[in-house]
């Protein structure tokens, strides 16, 4: 199949069904033949019955797996990736923050092999907000930012490492999250460099983004949680 589309979801019930919809139709208007794979992170508020009552346009095929607790965001992205059998492989946030026909420019980007992965950027000139963060958030952002490029050597070059839009080729991305041990919000920073470390290509591309207040990530609630997984990240690879 042509690509496969991974959903994330925690306590995603009042959503969930608008997002597979929206991939869905994706699919079906552009004539690609292709899966989504939504993975649920143990929810308690029906976002799995929602999900499997889901319609989706004849020929995509619709799988909803269950993590049997809240074990976090990684984990469920890793979960649908290796399920996968797409060409392509890409994960999207749940909410529809980015419209789905801003997957076909960075499917352009790997199909004429500019890169190995592509990652849709909120930062980049061309893009277009039309719903910014809050201040705090933009603070946090770009301190965080700083943080994973001196501490983590990320490249400076890469805009937004943690936008919930992201396609590899498929059997890149399956074998990055094959290898993933991240659990938690930080799995995209192993995944990085896990890629480097391999020799594959990072580009990034514009969205149109839209900010979902709903976020499951709050900077202060979760800084300790950040930074523990950022220093083991850091001593894995270091092993490795």
């Amino acid at each position: 199949m042509d690509i496969s589309i991974v959903i994330p979801a925690f306590e995603e019930s009042k959503k969930i069904s608008r997002d597979i919809e929206a991939a869905s139709g994706f699919l079906e208007s552009n004539h690609l033949t292709g899966e989504i794979i939504v993975v649920d992170d143990g929810s308690c508020d029906g976002t799995v019955e929602a999900a499997e009552k889901t319609a989706v346009a004849s020929g995509t095929i619709l799988k909803v797996l269950r993590l049997p607790h809240h074990t976090g965001k990684g984990a469920a992205v890793r979960t649908g990736i290796k399920q996968t059998s797409g060409e392509y492989v890409m994960f999207a946030d749940s909410g529809c923050c980015v419209p789905y026909d801003n997957v076909l420019d960075g499917l352009k980007l790997l199909k004429t092999g500019a890169c190995d992965i592509a990652h849709g950027s909120r930062k980049i000139p061309e893009s277009i907000i039309r719903n910014a963060q809050s201040r705090y958030r933009r603070t946090c952002a770009r301190i965080f930012h700083w943080f994973v490029i001196y501490f983590m050597k990320l490249p400076a070059e890469l805009t937004d490492t943690q936008c919930g839009f992201k396609i590899y080729k498929g059997q890149v991305g399956r074998k990055l999250y094959e290898d993933c041990v991240t659990n938690g919000f930080m799995f995209d920073v192993e995944i990085i460099l896990r890629a480097m470390k391999a020799g594959h290509r990072i580009k990034e591309f514009p969205i149109e983004w839209t900010c979902d207040r709903d976020s499951r990530l709050s900077p202060a609630k979760n800084l300790w949680r950040v930074l523990s997984e950022l220093m083991a990240i850091k001593k894995v690879l270091s092993k490795e």
